[in-house]
C-alpha cells in the first residue's frame, strides 16, 4: 500500500471512530473544508459518495485493527464455550456487546481525534493529509499502550527498520500488526483464565457421575446447569465486563 493509500485508510478510521461526535457537530452544505473535488460544488457530491462507500467497505477491517474489539469478542466466545451454552448468547448478541464496549473505550480517543483533526479540517485550516497525520497521533498512542514490545520488535525486524529512540516515532505499518497480535494474546490469556473454574466443575461432575455408575447420563447435562447457576449467583457478567474495562484503564 502506498503512503497516500495508508493515510486515506487512517482518515477512514478517524472518521468512523468519531461518528458520534461528528454527528453532534454543525453541518454546512457549502463547507469548503469538506470539498473533496477540485471542480467546485458540482463535483463534490459524487466524490463524497465514493469516499463514503469506501469507508463503509473498510469499516470492519478498521474496527478490528485499531480498537479493542478483537480482545473483547475472543473473551466472550471463550466464556460462552466455558459455560457450555452453545449458541446462547447468540453471535449477534456478543458482537453487539463488543461493539458497545468498544465505543465506550474509544470515545475519549475519538474526541481527541475530532478536536485535533476534524475540526481544523472543517474550518479549512488544514488539508486532508495533514488532518490524517494529526488524527493518527491519538490512535497510535492508544495502540502503543497495549502493544507488546516483543511484537513491535518482531515487525521492526520483518520490515528491516532501525529501532527508533521513542515508541511514538514508530509508523502505523509497525504499530497496527503488533497491536493486533498483542490483543489476540491478551484475549486468549483472559479466556483461558475464565475457562479454568468451569473446567474444574466439569471434572468434578464427571468424576462423581462415573464413581456412582451414572454412565447413561452425560456429565455435561448435570454440569451445565451448575455452571450457569454459579455464574448467575456471582453476577458473572458484571464481574467479567468490569474486569475487562479496568484492564484497559
Amino acid at each position: 500500500m502506498t503512503r497516500r493509500g495508508l493515510r486515506l485508510s487512517l482518515l477512514g478510521s478517524v472518521l468512523l471512530l468519531l461518528s458520534s461526535a461528528a454527528m453532534a457537530a454543525p453541518r454546512h452544505a457549502n463547507d469548503a473544508g469538506l470539498n473533496w473535488s477540485a471542480g467546485g460544488a458540482h463535483g463534490s457530491v459524487p466524490w463524497n459518495i465514493v469516499v463514503l462507500l469506501t469507508l463503509l467497505t473498510l469499516l470492519p477491517a478498521l474496527l478490528l485493527a485499531m480498537t479493542p474489539f478483537v480482545r473483547l469478542l475472543v473473551i466472550f466466545h471463550f466464556l460462552r464455550q466455558a459455560l457450555g451454552t452453545q449458541t446462547t448468547p447468540s453471535n449477534q448478541t456478543l458482537v453487539g456487546l463488543s461493539l458497545i464496549l468498544t465505543y465506550f473505550l474509544m470515545q475519549p480517543v475519538g474526541s481527541a481525534v475530532y478536536q485535533d483533526a476534524l475540526r481544523p479540517l472543517e474550518k479549512g485550516s488544514v488539508d486532508v493529509l495533514e488532518a490524517v497525520d494529526r488524527g493518527s497521533v491519538p490512535l497510535r498512542g492508544f495502540m502503543l499502550r497495549f502493544a507488546r514490545e516483543k511484537d513491535l520488535a518482531l515487525f521492526l525486524d520483518l520490515a528491516r527498520q532501525p529501532r527508533p529512540a521513542h515508541a511514538s516515532d514508530l509508523s502505523m505499518r509497525i504499530v497496527l500488526p503488533a497491536y493486533i497480535l498483542s490483543e489476540l494474546k491478551a484475549g486468549f490469556q483472559i479466556g483461558a483464565v475464565l475457562f479454568l473454574p468451569f473446567l474444574v466443575i466439569d471434572m468434578v461432575v464427571a468424576a462423581i457421575t462415573t464413581s456412582i455408575g451414572m454412565l447413561q447420563l452425560p456429565p455435561v447435562v448435570i454440569s451445565t446447569p451448575l455452571k450457569i447457576l454459579l455464574f448467575v449467583m456471582v453476577d458473572g457478567w458484571n464481574l467479567v465486563v468490569g474486569s475487562l474495562m479496568k484492564s484497559f484503564g
